[in-house]
């Protein structure tokens, strides 16, 4: 009772302004950034080309939180606690695919899972890295499979992808904003050597 009765003769001071019964810590904003790299020199789609399907790529191992991630020289994982993507970064990462793509000349259409467009070929897979690294650069890797569908349940794989991106110190810079500069030209590199590769495929493909 007589501890109580303490508590209670210690509120009136409390809304007062007098004391504080919660901790006293600065408030820090998160900060968000985009990650969307765009083709340097987009094209018109070649005579002919193919529709393609391309379904949602997955997150690779600790991908699915939006916390840029730092390599440490002893090659531990960093999360920044008040910086991360505007989006998941695997589903970032599909919407630059699917602008690249499109972008790049080789389709004539980037299909969306269930339309009805006709579309012979079939692109999946994943965002398999995405981290700053200690020297202040960054990398990324995409893992595709290019499928042509031959029929009723019949499908070809044309080509098994895993294409890197790395962009040097001289792309970011310090800070998070830094690290998120280098990761999106890494992303731009991964996606440039993705539509190399593709490329290449649809060449064989087509002989």
């Amino acid at each position: 009772m007589r501890r109580r009765r303490a508590v209670l003769a210690l509120l009136p001071a409390c809304w007062a302004g007098a004391c504080s019964l919660l901790p006293e810590h600065p408030y820090v904003e998160v900060r968000r950034f985009p990650l969307s790299p765009s083709h340097p020199a987009p094209r018109a789609p070649r005579t002919g080309a193919p529709v393609v399907l391309l379904r949602p790529l997955r997150a690779g191992p600790g991908l699915a939180i939006r916390g840029l991630r730092r390599l440490r020289a002893d090659g531990t994982l960093f999360i920044e606690p008040y910086a991360e993507w505007a989006a998941p970064p695997a589903e970032a990462a599909e919407a630059a695919l699917r602008h690249w793509l499109a972008a790049s000349g080789l389709f004539a259409a980037i299909a969306h899972p269930g339309t009805r467009l006709p579309a012979p070929l079939v692109l999946e897979g994943e965002l398999s890295a995405l981290h700053a690294l200690p020297d202040g650069g960054a990398e990324a890797q995409l893992t595709l499979l290019l499928i042509e569908e031959a029929g009723l349940a019949q499908a070809r794989l044309l080509a098994q992808i895993a294409a890197r991106g790395r962009a040097g110190p001289e792309a970011g810079g310090a800070g998070p904003e830094g690290a998120a500069a280098a990761m999106q030209a890494a992303l731009a590199a991964a996606l440039a050597e993705a539509e190399a590769r593709l490329a290449a495929a649809l060449g064989t493909r087509r002989r």
